[in-house]
Protein backbone atom coordinates (compact mmCIF):
# COMPACT_ATOMS: atom_id res chain seq x y z
CA UNK A 1 0.00 0.00 0.00
CA UNK A 2 1.37 3.64 -0.84
CA UNK A 3 0.50 6.25 2.22
CA UNK A 4 0.96 9.81 1.28
CA UNK A 5 -0.11 12.72 3.22
CA UNK A 6 -0.51 16.28 1.31
CA UNK A 7 2.18 18.79 1.96
CA UNK A 8 4.76 16.37 3.65
CA UNK A 9 7.32 13.82 2.28
CA UNK A 10 6.08 10.49 0.93
CA UNK A 11 6.08 7.83 3.29
CA UNK A 12 6.62 4.61 0.84
CA UNK A 13 5.73 1.06 1.99
CA UNK A 14 4.25 -1.22 -0.33
CA UNK A 15 2.98 -4.48 -0.30
CA UNK A 16 0.97 -6.34 -3.36
CA UNK A 17 -0.17 -9.52 -3.62
CA UNK A 18 -1.18 -10.29 -6.80
CA UNK A 19 -4.01 -13.23 -7.10
CA UNK A 20 -4.01 -15.55 -9.83
CA UNK A 21 -5.00 -14.74 -13.18
CA UNK A 22 -5.19 -11.28 -12.37
CA UNK A 23 -3.98 -8.75 -14.75
CA UNK A 24 -0.41 -7.50 -14.32
CA UNK A 25 0.91 -4.53 -12.80
CA UNK A 26 1.00 -0.97 -14.63
CA UNK A 27 4.59 -0.19 -14.99
CA UNK A 28 6.75 1.95 -12.69
CA UNK A 29 5.61 5.19 -15.23
CA UNK A 30 2.32 4.42 -14.89
CA UNK A 31 2.07 4.26 -11.04
CA UNK A 32 3.76 7.61 -11.09
CA UNK A 33 1.43 9.17 -13.08
CA UNK A 34 -1.76 8.01 -11.33
CA UNK A 35 0.31 8.70 -7.90
CA UNK A 36 0.93 12.36 -8.65
CA UNK A 37 -2.67 12.94 -10.07
CA UNK A 38 -4.45 11.62 -6.67
CA UNK A 39 -1.67 14.25 -5.02
CA UNK A 40 -3.15 16.91 -7.23
CA UNK A 41 -6.46 15.82 -6.68
CA UNK A 42 -6.23 15.81 -2.38
CA UNK A 43 -4.57 19.21 -2.57
CA UNK A 44 -7.11 20.79 -4.91
CA UNK A 45 -10.12 19.32 -2.75
CA UNK A 46 -8.49 20.44 0.23
CA UNK A 47 -7.85 24.30 -0.41
CA UNK A 48 -11.61 24.28 -2.84
CA UNK A 49 -13.18 22.20 0.35
CA UNK A 50 -11.84 22.79 2.83
CA UNK A 51 -12.97 21.31 6.39
CA UNK A 52 -16.35 23.39 7.94
CA UNK A 53 -18.99 23.42 9.36
CA UNK A 54 -21.35 20.92 8.23
CA UNK A 55 -23.79 23.89 8.13
CA UNK A 56 -21.80 26.77 6.31
CA UNK A 57 -23.76 28.18 3.06
CA UNK A 58 -21.06 29.89 2.27
CA UNK A 59 -18.38 27.44 2.32
CA UNK A 60 -20.93 24.86 0.05
CA UNK A 61 -21.23 27.83 -2.61
CA UNK A 62 -17.63 28.48 -2.96
CA UNK A 63 -16.33 24.56 -3.60
CA UNK A 64 -19.34 24.18 -5.58
CA UNK A 65 -18.79 27.10 -8.18
CA UNK A 66 -14.96 26.59 -7.90
CA UNK A 67 -14.90 22.44 -8.39
CA UNK A 68 -18.06 22.73 -11.31
CA UNK A 69 -15.89 25.39 -12.85
CA UNK A 70 -12.33 23.52 -14.75
CA UNK A 71 -11.29 22.14 -12.08
CA UNK A 72 -7.80 19.73 -11.86
CA UNK A 73 -11.16 16.93 -10.16
CA UNK A 74 -13.59 17.93 -12.84
CA UNK A 75 -10.90 17.05 -15.37
CA UNK A 76 -9.60 14.01 -13.90
CA UNK A 77 -13.39 12.37 -14.35
CA UNK A 78 -14.26 9.75 -16.94
CA UNK A 79 -16.87 10.61 -19.66
CA UNK A 80 -19.39 8.33 -17.37
CA UNK A 81 -18.51 8.30 -13.78
CA UNK A 82 -20.06 5.76 -10.88
CA UNK A 83 -21.20 6.83 -7.83
CA UNK A 84 -22.37 5.23 -4.68
CA UNK A 85 -21.28 3.07 -1.55
CA UNK A 86 -19.59 0.08 -1.02
CA UNK A 87 -21.22 -3.30 -1.62
CA UNK A 88 -22.92 -4.70 1.77
CA UNK A 89 -21.56 -7.81 0.43
CA UNK A 90 -18.33 -8.35 1.59
CA UNK A 91 -15.30 -8.50 -0.91
CA UNK A 92 -18.03 -7.80 -3.75
CA UNK A 93 -16.19 -6.70 -7.14
CA UNK A 94 -17.24 -3.56 -8.66
CA UNK A 95 -19.26 -4.83 -11.40
CA UNK A 96 -21.52 -6.59 -8.87
CA UNK A 97 -21.97 -3.25 -6.87
CA UNK A 98 -25.36 -1.25 -7.24
CA UNK A 99 -24.11 2.31 -8.50
CA UNK A 100 -25.81 5.03 -10.08
CA UNK A 101 -24.00 6.73 -13.66
CA UNK A 102 -22.85 10.36 -13.66
CA UNK A 103 -21.62 12.68 -16.42
CA UNK A 104 -18.26 14.67 -14.79
CA UNK A 105 -20.47 18.01 -14.90
CA UNK A 106 -22.91 15.98 -12.04
CA UNK A 107 -20.89 14.63 -10.00
CA UNK A 108 -18.57 17.94 -9.65
CA UNK A 109 -21.52 20.41 -9.55
CA UNK A 110 -23.96 18.44 -7.63
CA UNK A 111 -22.16 15.81 -5.40
CA UNK A 112 -19.15 16.17 -4.71
CA UNK A 113 -19.41 19.58 -3.04
CA UNK A 114 -21.55 17.49 -0.79
CA UNK A 115 -18.13 16.71 1.09
CA UNK A 116 -15.17 18.46 2.76
CA UNK A 117 -11.53 17.63 2.52
CA UNK A 118 -8.51 17.49 4.52
CA UNK A 119 -5.84 16.95 2.00
CA UNK A 120 -5.07 13.44 3.63
CA UNK A 121 -5.18 10.28 1.25
CA UNK A 122 -3.59 6.50 0.28
CA UNK A 123 -3.49 5.18 -3.06
CA UNK A 124 -2.52 1.79 -3.65
CA UNK A 125 -3.34 -0.69 -7.11
CA UNK A 126 -5.68 -2.87 -6.79
CA UNK A 127 -5.24 -6.29 -8.68
CA UNK A 128 -8.38 -8.15 -9.07
CA UNK A 129 -10.09 -4.97 -9.77
CA UNK A 130 -7.34 -4.10 -12.16
CA UNK A 131 -7.62 -0.65 -11.01
CA UNK A 132 -5.51 2.36 -8.70
CA UNK A 133 -7.86 2.79 -5.39
CA UNK A 134 -7.37 6.36 -4.19
CA UNK A 135 -8.76 7.11 -0.74
CA UNK A 136 -9.35 10.55 0.31
CA UNK A 137 -10.35 11.62 3.78
CA UNK A 138 -13.37 14.06 3.91
CA UNK A 139 -16.22 14.84 5.71
CA UNK A 140 -20.09 15.28 4.38
CA UNK A 141 -22.10 18.28 4.68
CA UNK A 142 -24.84 16.90 6.67
CA UNK A 143 -26.52 20.22 8.50
CA UNK A 144 -27.30 22.05 5.30
CA UNK A 145 -30.44 23.25 4.44
CA UNK A 146 -33.25 20.37 2.81
CA UNK A 147 -33.02 22.29 -0.77
CA UNK A 148 -29.41 22.66 -0.87
CA UNK A 149 -28.92 18.27 -1.51
CA UNK A 150 -28.89 17.12 -4.86
CA UNK A 151 -32.32 15.08 -3.94
CA UNK A 152 -33.55 13.73 -0.50
CA UNK A 153 -30.99 11.53 0.65
CA UNK A 154 -32.94 10.92 3.63
CA UNK A 155 -35.77 9.22 1.34
CA UNK A 156 -33.85 6.16 2.61
CA UNK A 157 -32.62 6.32 6.05
CA UNK A 158 -29.90 4.06 5.71
CA UNK A 159 -28.40 6.05 2.70
CA UNK A 160 -28.75 9.09 4.89
CA UNK A 161 -26.87 7.54 7.76
CA UNK A 162 -24.09 6.37 5.31
CA UNK A 163 -23.44 9.74 3.95
CA UNK A 164 -23.43 11.45 7.29
CA UNK A 165 -20.86 8.70 8.65
CA UNK A 166 -18.73 8.95 6.03
CA UNK A 167 -15.57 10.36 6.36
CA UNK A 168 -13.95 9.70 3.19
CA UNK A 169 -14.36 8.59 -0.73
CA UNK A 170 -12.90 6.07 -2.60
CA UNK A 171 -12.10 6.52 -6.21
CA UNK A 172 -11.13 3.89 -8.89
CA UNK A 173 -9.14 5.19 -11.22
CA UNK A 174 -7.98 3.19 -14.81
CA UNK A 175 -4.45 2.75 -14.62
CA UNK A 176 -3.65 3.89 -18.85
CA UNK A 177 -6.00 6.70 -18.44
CA UNK A 178 -5.23 8.21 -15.74
CA UNK A 179 -9.96 8.98 -15.54
CA UNK A 180 -11.72 8.44 -12.55
CA UNK A 181 -13.90 5.78 -13.24
CA UNK A 182 -15.56 5.28 -9.86
CA UNK A 183 -16.66 7.05 -6.45
CA UNK A 184 -17.82 5.55 -3.18
CA UNK A 185 -18.31 7.49 -0.44
CA UNK A 186 -18.00 5.66 3.38
CA UNK A 187 -16.46 4.97 6.67
CA UNK A 188 -13.38 3.78 7.59
CA UNK A 189 -11.53 3.49 10.73
CA UNK A 190 -8.50 5.06 11.90
CA UNK A 191 -9.03 8.31 10.31
CA UNK A 192 -8.68 11.76 10.89
CA UNK A 193 -10.57 12.58 14.40
CA UNK A 194 -11.69 15.96 12.95
CA UNK A 195 -14.35 13.89 10.74
CA UNK A 196 -16.80 13.37 12.85
CA UNK A 197 -20.02 15.19 13.50
CA UNK A 198 -22.79 15.21 15.05
CA UNK A 199 -25.53 12.61 13.58
CA UNK A 200 -28.71 14.87 12.57
CA UNK A 201 -32.33 13.68 12.00
CA UNK A 202 -33.53 15.16 8.20
CA UNK A 203 -37.10 16.15 7.46
CA UNK A 204 -39.72 13.30 7.32
CA UNK A 205 -39.80 12.33 3.39
CA UNK A 206 -43.26 13.10 2.04
CA UNK A 207 -42.58 11.20 -1.20
CA UNK A 208 -41.83 14.46 -3.16
CA UNK A 209 -38.97 14.73 -4.77
CA UNK A 210 -39.02 18.19 -5.84
CA UNK A 211 -40.70 21.18 -3.86
CA UNK A 212 -41.70 25.03 -3.36
CA UNK A 213 -40.52 26.61 -0.15
CA UNK A 214 -42.15 28.86 2.18
CA UNK A 215 -40.61 31.78 -0.20
CA UNK A 216 -42.49 30.23 -3.54
CA UNK A 217 -38.59 29.17 -4.54
CA UNK A 218 -38.28 25.48 -6.31
CA UNK A 219 -36.62 23.31 -4.41
CA UNK A 220 -33.65 21.65 -4.78
CA UNK A 221 -31.57 24.47 -5.67
CA UNK A 222 -28.90 22.09 -6.92
CA UNK A 223 -31.64 20.61 -9.45
CA UNK A 224 -32.18 24.40 -10.91
CA UNK A 225 -28.83 24.83 -11.65
CA UNK A 226 -28.71 27.50 -8.69
CA UNK A 227 -24.81 27.69 -7.32
CA UNK A 228 -23.59 26.36 -10.27
CA UNK A 229 -23.30 28.98 -13.14
CA UNK A 230 -22.84 32.76 -12.14
CA UNK A 231 -25.91 35.06 -11.27
CA UNK A 232 -25.54 36.98 -14.46
CA UNK A 233 -25.10 34.94 -17.01
CA UNK A 234 -26.92 35.74 -19.98
CA UNK A 235 -28.10 31.55 -20.44
CA UNK A 236 -28.89 31.38 -17.31
CA UNK A 237 -33.05 31.88 -17.31
CA UNK A 238 -33.13 30.16 -20.66
CA UNK A 239 -31.45 27.29 -19.42
CA UNK A 240 -33.67 27.05 -16.44
CA UNK A 241 -36.82 27.66 -18.56
CA UNK A 242 -35.89 24.56 -20.97
CA UNK A 243 -35.36 22.33 -17.95
CA UNK A 244 -38.60 23.08 -16.52
CA UNK A 245 -40.38 22.57 -19.83
CA UNK A 246 -38.79 19.21 -19.71
CA UNK A 247 -39.71 18.42 -16.47
CA UNK A 248 -43.08 19.17 -16.97
CA UNK A 249 -43.28 17.32 -20.19
CA UNK A 250 -41.96 14.64 -18.21
CA UNK A 251 -43.98 15.00 -15.26
CA UNK A 252 -47.21 14.72 -17.93
CA UNK A 253 -45.80 11.47 -19.43
CA UNK A 254 -45.76 10.13 -16.01
CA UNK A 255 -42.24 9.19 -16.43
CA UNK A 256 -41.82 11.14 -12.68
CA UNK A 257 -43.58 7.47 -11.36
CA UNK A 258 -40.47 5.21 -12.54
CA UNK A 259 -37.53 7.04 -13.19
CA UNK A 260 -36.71 8.73 -9.62
CA UNK A 261 -34.00 7.75 -7.40
CA UNK A 262 -35.29 5.29 -5.39
CA UNK A 263 -36.28 3.09 -9.01
CA UNK A 264 -39.15 1.62 -7.65
CA UNK A 265 -40.42 -0.43 -10.75
CA UNK A 266 -36.35 -1.12 -11.20
CA UNK A 267 -36.53 0.48 -15.04
CA UNK A 268 -33.61 -0.29 -17.40
CA UNK A 269 -35.05 1.56 -20.54
CA UNK A 270 -35.50 4.82 -21.83
CA UNK A 271 -37.90 5.50 -24.44
CA UNK A 272 -35.81 8.13 -25.48
CA UNK A 273 -33.73 6.19 -27.22
CA UNK A 274 -36.13 4.57 -29.32
CA UNK A 275 -36.98 8.13 -30.22
CA UNK A 276 -37.51 8.37 -34.31
CA UNK A 277 -35.39 11.71 -35.25
CA UNK A 278 -35.42 13.38 -37.77
CA UNK A 279 -33.22 16.00 -39.98
CA UNK A 280 -34.70 18.83 -41.52
CA UNK A 281 -38.16 20.14 -40.35
CA UNK A 282 -40.96 18.35 -39.25
CA UNK A 283 -44.30 18.72 -40.84
CA UNK A 284 -47.71 20.62 -38.30
CA UNK A 285 -50.98 21.23 -38.86
CA UNK A 286 -53.45 22.68 -36.82
CA UNK A 287 -55.52 21.15 -33.93
CA UNK A 288 -57.54 21.58 -31.41
CA UNK A 289 -56.53 25.38 -30.17
CA UNK A 290 -52.67 25.22 -31.21
CA UNK A 291 -51.06 22.76 -33.69
CA UNK A 292 -49.91 19.50 -33.67
CA UNK A 293 -47.64 16.87 -35.97
CA UNK A 294 -49.11 16.22 -39.42
CA UNK A 295 -47.45 12.45 -39.22
CA UNK A 296 -49.37 10.51 -36.70
CA UNK A 297 -46.29 8.33 -35.88
CA UNK A 298 -45.01 11.39 -34.80
CA UNK A 299 -47.73 13.01 -32.83
CA UNK A 300 -48.43 9.53 -30.84
CA UNK A 301 -44.99 10.23 -29.35
CA UNK A 302 -45.02 11.05 -25.74
CA UNK A 303 -44.68 14.32 -24.31
CA UNK A 304 -40.89 13.83 -23.29
CA UNK A 305 -40.26 12.10 -26.99
CA UNK A 306 -41.49 15.53 -28.83
CA UNK A 307 -39.59 17.62 -26.27
CA UNK A 308 -36.52 15.70 -27.62
CA UNK A 309 -37.47 16.57 -30.78
CA UNK A 310 -37.92 20.06 -30.52
CA UNK A 311 -34.36 20.30 -29.49
CA UNK A 312 -33.23 19.46 -33.22
CA UNK A 313 -31.39 16.73 -34.58
CA UNK A 314 -27.86 17.27 -33.59
CA UNK A 315 -29.11 17.70 -30.07
CA UNK A 316 -31.29 14.77 -29.73
CA UNK A 317 -29.02 12.69 -31.36
CA UNK A 318 -26.30 13.84 -28.45
CA UNK A 319 -28.63 12.86 -26.12
CA UNK A 320 -29.48 9.54 -27.65
CA UNK A 321 -25.88 8.82 -27.43
CA UNK A 322 -25.31 9.50 -23.80
CA UNK A 323 -28.10 7.22 -23.39
CA UNK A 324 -26.75 4.63 -25.41
CA UNK A 325 -23.37 4.91 -23.45
CA UNK A 326 -25.06 4.78 -20.39
CA UNK A 327 -26.92 1.64 -20.91
CA UNK A 328 -23.32 0.02 -22.47
CA UNK A 329 -22.05 1.27 -18.97
CA UNK A 330 -24.86 -0.73 -17.35
CA UNK A 331 -23.94 -4.22 -19.05
CA UNK A 332 -26.88 -3.60 -21.44
CA UNK A 333 -25.87 -5.67 -24.39
CA UNK A 334 -26.04 -3.72 -27.72
CA UNK A 335 -27.62 -6.52 -29.39
CA UNK A 336 -30.72 -5.51 -27.13
CA UNK A 337 -30.05 -1.63 -27.90
CA UNK A 338 -32.19 0.16 -30.71
CA UNK A 339 -29.36 1.12 -33.53
CA UNK A 340 -27.10 4.09 -33.10
CA UNK A 341 -28.25 7.42 -34.90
Amino acid sequence: MRLLLAGANAVLVMCIVTASGAQSMPGAEDQRRVERLVATLAQEAAALCPLADPADQSALDRCRATLFQDSYFKRSLARVVLWGRPSPTPDARLRHTTLTQFNPEVLAGLYLPMFMFNGRYAVEYDATEARYRARLEGLFRNNLLPGQYPYPFWHDAKKWNDYQRANGITFWIDPYTSKIVVGQFSRQEGTDPRLNTASRVPPAFDGNWMWVDDNGAPQPKPALFIGLFSSDNPYLDRLQTTYKDLALAMRNSTCNSCHVPDNPEKMKRLVLLQTPVRDGTIAVEPGGIGYRYADPRVEGLNDAQKHLLRMGPVNARQVQQSLRELALALGVSASRLPPAP
